[in-house]
C-alpha cells in the first residue's frame, strides 16, 4: 500500500474507534475524550499488539508514521492555543481571588510536593538511563499538579453547575492553578533542556520571557484594535483569522527553538489574546473542532503507541500505585483543603476537590513534553497515561456524590461560603 493510502486508512481507524468510544464514554456521563484516550490505548502494543500483533505491526509500522506525528503536533499546537485562549476567570471571579488563589496553590502544591516524595520509589528503576534525580523527580513533581480546565468547564457546563457556588470557586482555581502549573512545568523543562547548563538555561528562560511579554505588551493591544477594525460583532475575518493563526505557530516555533515544546508558546499567544467571547467562540467553530475532532485523536492514538504492557509487571503495579495515590490525595485533599478555608463545608469542599482531580487531555500533553525531552520512559509514559485516564473517570462520579443534597452559594460582600438546602 503507497504511503498516502496507508495514512488515510490510518485516520479512517483512528478516528472511527475514538469516536466510538467517545459515544459510549459519553453516554454513561463520562466526557467523551476519555473514550478517545482509551482509543490510543486500544490501538497500541496494550490491547491490538497483544491481540494481533502483526496487525497493529502493519498498519502501525514506525516508517508509516511521519505525517500522523506531523498532524498529531498540529493538532497539538491549535488545541493548546484555544486553550490559552479560553483560560480566563468566570463572570464576578475577582470578588473572591483570594480564596480561589489559596485554592489553586494548594491544588498544585501539594500533588507536586507528593510527586516529590514517590519520586525516590520510581527513578532508580523506571528513570531511563543518564537521567538524574532531580530532573526527574521534578518532571514528576509537575506531571502531578496539572488540572484540565477545559475538561472542568465541560463538565460543569453540561451538569448545569458553572454559575454556582463550587463551579465558580473550581474555574477561577483551576484557571489560576493551570497558569501556575504551566510555569512550574514550563522551568523544569528549561531546566532538563539544558542539560544543567547555566547559560542554556538562562537563554531559555529570558528567551521565553521575552516572547511573553512581547505577546501580552506589543500583540494583544494591536490584535484588540485590529478585532475593532476587522471583524465583524467581534468574529475575525478570514485574513485576521489566518494572522492569528500565523501567531500561534510562530510562538510554538520560538519556544521550540528555545529549547521548550511548542506547547508553551501556542498556549502563551492564545492567552495573550482580547479576552473577547465573540472572538473565543469564533476560534471554538471554526478551529478547536477540527482539532479536537481529526487531530487529536491522532494525537492519542500515538500515544497510545509509546505505551508498554511491561509497565504494569512486577514492581510497575506498586509504581503505579504511588503514582496514583500521590495524584488522588494531592489534587482532592488540597483542593479540598482551599475550599474548606474558604467557608465551604466539607461536602462541597471534596466536590471542589474532585473536579481539580481531572487531567485527561492535559496530562497526556505534559506526558508526551516529558518523552520527547528524555525525561521519562514508555513505562512512566503509561503509568501516567492510566493515571490520567483514572482520575478523570473518577471526577463525575465523585462530583454527583458530593453536590447530592447540598450546594453552597457565595454572598457577594465578601466571598464567605453560605448554605441552603436543594429540593
Amino acid at each position: 500500500m503507497n504511503p498516502m493510502s496507508m495514512l488515510f486508512l490510518q485516520l479512517v481507524v483512528i478516528l472511527g474507534v475514538a469516536r466510538l468510544l467517545g459515544l459510549l464514554l459519553g453516554r454513561i456521563g463520562q466526557p467523551p475524550v476519555i473514550g478517545e484516550m482509551l482509543a490510543g490505548i486500544l490501538l497500541g502494543p496494550m490491547l491490538l499488539g497483544a491481540i494481533a500483533p502483526a496487525a497493529q505491526a502493519w498498519l502501525f509500522a514506525p516508517e508509516s508514521l511521519a505525517p500522523l506525528e506531523g498532524l498529531s503536533q498540529i493538532g497539538l499546537v491549535l488545541f493548546m492555543f484555544i486553550v490559552g485562549a479560553e483560560l480566563r476567570l468566570p463572570d464576578g471571579a475577582r470578588r473572591h481571588l483570594t480564596v480561589a488563589g489559596l485554592t489553586g496553590l494548594l491544588s498544585v502544591l501539594l500533588p507536586f510536593a507528593l510527586g516529590l516524595a514517590i519520586s525516590p520509589m520510581l527513578h532508580g528503576r523506571f528513570a531511563p538511563a543518564g537521567v538524574a534525580f532531580w530532573p526527574f523527580a521534578l518532571f514528576m513533581a509537575a506531571s502531578m499538579a496539572i488540572t484540565a480546565f477545559p475538561i472542568m468547564a465541560r463538565i460543569l457546563k453540561e451538569r448545569g453547575m458553572t454559575e454556582s457556588a463550587v463551579g465558580r470557586l473550581s474555574l477561577t482555581s483551576a484557571a489560576l492553578a493551570d497558569v501556575l502549573a504551566w510555569i512550574v512545568l514550563a522551568f523544569v523543562v528549561a531546566m532538563i533542556s539544558s542539560r544543567g547548563g547555566w547559560a542554556g538555561f538562562a537563554v531559555t528562560v529570558l528567551g521565553t520571557l521575552g516572547m511573553a511579554v512581547f505577546a501580552f505588551a506589543v500583540l494583544r493591544p494591536l490584535l484588540a484594535r485590529a478585532l475593532t477594525r476587522h471583524g465583524v460583532d467581534g468574529q475575525p475575518s478570514t485574513g485576521l483569522l489566518a494572522l492569528l493563526l500565523i501567531g500561534a505557530f510562530a510562538c510554538a516555533a520560538i519556544t521550540d527553538a528555545l529549547g521548550l515544546h511548542a506547547v508553551f508558546g501556542a498556549f502563551v499567544f492564545g492567552s495573550a489574546l482580547p479576552r473577547d467571547n465573540r472572538l473565543l467562540a469564533c476560534l471554538v467553530e471554526r478551529i478547536e473542532h477540527v482539532a479536537v475532532l481529526v487531530l487529536m485523536p491522532v494525537f492519542f492514538a500515538l500515544a497510545g503507541l509509546h505505551t508498554t504492557p511491561d509497565a504494569l509487571g512486577g514492581a510497575g503495579g506498586v509504581a503505579l500505585a504511588l503514582i496514583l495515590a500521590a495524584a488522588v490525595l494531592g489534587k482532592v485533599l488540597g483542593g479540598a483543603a482551599g475550599a474548606k478555608a474558604a467557608g465551604f463545608g466539607w461536602r462541597e469542599a471534596f466536590a471542589v476537590g474532585s473536579l481539580m482531580n481531572a487531567r485527561a487531555l492535559m496530562e497526556l500533553i505534559v506526558m508526551k513534553v516529558g518523552l520527547d525531552i528524555g525525561v521519562i520512559g514508555a513505562e512512566i509514559f503509561t503509568m501516567l497515561m492510566i493515571m490520567a485516564i483514572v482520575t478523570t473517570l473518577m471526577t463525575t462520579p465523585l462530583l454527583s456524590l458530593f453536590t447530592r443534597t447540598k450546594t453552597v452559594q457565595l454572598t457577594p460582600a465578601n466571598g464567605a461560603a453560605t448554605l441552603r438546602n436543594t429540593p
